[in-house]
């Protein structure tokens, strides 16, 4: 039989358990921003909870003086890492792939988990994740640290192991590709609204004449099935014709016009989640034009294996 731990390291985990929750939300939020995986995300703060506790770097008597940039530390040196798996993975994904979507409850509650909480913190949409993707992995952790969460180039200098005068050259190149890519500007909640409407109905209705009057020319349509679900292709597709197509065609085929659509907020914007009965079918998050008249951007996710958090919740009358 087991002895029972002594008292004392059972105040210390105590200590530990509840100083590693009260991070907890910060660190699923800076994770999620450098991976882009709610599943990813879990795993990372997993193993940082195993090197807080004990089980890796720390004795169960050694304090810790600043815990949260200890934390913090911890979590963006194991998403790091974890970077390197999620590249081999890629390389076998079936068509263009796009980050797991963060899907608030109806009406805006937040549920208890993780992924929803982190909705409450910084919120980076799903447009400039999709931005966050092109840049390395160094470069993307500053830029999240810095541009997100306001840490001074010294503090990340001391995560990431870097001297400042580095840190600072990351954060100039990754402020720099991310700003010529995404123009800084960002629509009104209730231009957002009409427009994400507007362009629902008539892309699940199949109407050819809405949807050129609702889309930029240069529109681009990111469609995440993973292989498993449709829309779908092997590559984004650019410009408002082939755009119009792909949605038509899917609209024609499948008969999408019974699917359920619940206007939520994703990744802090307002967007459309569609469901099939009860379960998830699609997450689309439209990005529009800097005048905010026109849809500049399509992204949507329907490999089912990124919606499994997403739930229907009861029935919401108007949405």
């Amino acid at each position: 039989m087991s002895e029972s731990p002594a008292p004392e390291t059972t105040e210390v985990l105590t200590t530990a358990t509840r100083q590693f929750m009260d991070q907890r939300e910060l660190l699923f939020a800076i994770v999620y921003n450098m991976l882009g995986g709610v599943a990813d995300t879990e795993d990372v703060l997993q193993d940082t909870w195993l090197s807080w506790s004990g089980g890796r770097d720390r004795s169960p008597h050694r304090r810790i003086e600043n815990p949260r940039a200890y934390l913090v530390r911890v979590a963006v040196n194991h998403a790091l890492t974890r970077r390197a798996v999620i590249s081999r993975r890629r390389e076998t994904y079936v068509g263009p792939w796009l980050p797991e979507p963060l899907v608030a409850g109806p009406g805006g509650e937040e549920p208890a988990d993780a992924a929803d909480r982190a909705l409450r913190a910084e919120s980076v949409s799903l447009a400039m994740l999709v931005v966050l993707e092109s840049l390395t992995p160094l470069e993307r952790t500053v830029f999240v640290l810095h541009e997100v969460f306001g840490y001074p180039h010294t503090d990340i200098a001391r995560f990431i192991d870097r001297s400042p005068a580095a840190v600072r050259q990351l954060a100039h190149r990754a402020r720099r590709h991310v700003h010529a890519r995404r123009p800084l500007y960002e629509a009104h909640p209730r231009v957002r609204r009409e427009a994400t409407e507007r362009f629902v109905e008539a892309a699940l209705g199949g109407d050819i004449g809405a949807l050129m009057e609702i889309l930029a020319p240069d529109v681009t349509v990111w469609a995440d099935g993973g292989g498993k679900r449709r829309p779908a292709g092997l590559r984004p597709v650019h410009g408002r014709d082939k755009a119009i197509r792909l949605l038509t065609a899917h609209a024609s085929r499948h008969g999408v016009q019974h699917l359920d659509i619940r206007y939520r907020r994703v990744n802090g914007d307002d967007s459309a989640v569609l469901f099939e009965g009860r379960s998830p079918y699609a997450v689309m998050v439209m990005d529009l034009t800097p005048e905010g008249d026109r849809v500049s951007g399509v992204y949507i996710v329907s490999n089912p294996d990124k919606l499994t958090h997403v739930h229907l919740g009861e029935p919401e009358g108007d949405a």
